[in-house]
């Protein structure tokens, strides 16, 4: 002879599962850059600041270089 749950027996049951997977479910991550799309380019290309250097003209001011 087969016996049914309560419905008390039931929404503890129910209570118990979704506690379960509550507590072990995968942390949700937000996808989100954490690379911005300049630096990620910036990257891509090899450039870093400190490899950007000025060079003085002779008739004056400076030129950029990298």
């Amino acid at each position: 002879m087969h016996r049914s749950a309560s419905p008390d027996e039931a929404a503890a049951i129910a209570a118990a599962i979704a506690r379960f997977e509550a507590e072990t479910a995968p942390v949700a991550v937000v996808e989100g850059d954490a690379v911005s799309p300049w630096q990620r380019a910036a990257l891509a290309e090899g450039v870093g600041a400190k490899g950007i250097v000025q060079r003085h003209r002779e008739g004056g001011g400076v030129e950029w270089q990298s």
